[in-house]
């Protein structure tokens, strides 16, 4: 459901309004893109089989247009945090208007904080709100990144793109006692995660 109450129209640039439902990534400027519709079905699949419910807190590396902190709010419902970290600050401006626009619910969990968006490096995580429940990662890290394990919460969900010239999705779950099993999902392609200025500089 939480699929279905997102709609992805209000997340794509004007220009690429034709192209909204097609199921491919589309560019969102600032050498980013909002991913296609089947990874983020496989995305929210993961987070619901593992059991993210209200009143739990979700944590958007890289959150570009903001579609899966707006889809994972439904998730995490009044009761829970869903927040997304994007370096570019336009994005992240552009991310704030769509939720707003997408629909009242979502409007109103902004100005309540349970939807929160930050201009920042998303690789630091956000220690300060955590521990979370779960985090996706929406660019390919070179390695699966610890500080990011280390703010999860005992049963917590990590989702994150691993690998320069090959890539896995990948899924770090942390047990009750602190131990962290890792497994590969599927092959994948993302844009790099990296920092603000080698992305803004990209050729």
């Amino acid at each position: 459901m939480a699929f279905l109450e997102t709609d992805r129209g209000f997340f794509v640039p004007a220009s690429q309004a034709s192209d909204a439902y097609c199921d491919n990534p589309l560019s969102i400027g600032h050498n980013a893109t909002i991913s296609a519709p089947h990874m983020h079905a496989v995305c929210l699949n993961l987070l619901a089989s593992h059991g993210l419910s209200k009143g739990n807190k979700f944590l958007d590396i890289g959150s570009g247009s903001g579609w899966l902190v707006a889809a994972v709010s439904h998730l995490v419902g009044e009761d829970g945090l869903s927040m997304g970290i994007e370096h570019v600050g336009e994005l992240s401006t552009w991310s704030r208007k769509n939720i707003e626009c997408a629909s009242s619910i979502l409007r109103s969990r902004l100005e309540k904080h349970h939807i929160i968006l930050k201009t920042a490096d998303g690789r630091a995580g956000e220690p300060s709100l955590g521990p979370w429940n779960a985090i996706h990662v929406g660019a390919a890290s070179p390695q699966l990144p610890t500080a990011l394990i280390d703010q999860l919460a005992p049963g917590g969900i990590l989702i994150c793109p691993v690998g320069v010239d090959e890539q896995n999705l990948v899924v770090a779950r942390k047990g009750l006692d602190g131990s962290v099993e890792v497994e590969n999902e599927m092959g994948v392609r993302y844009v790099p995660l990296t920092s603000l200025k080698k992305q803004t500089g990209w050729s």
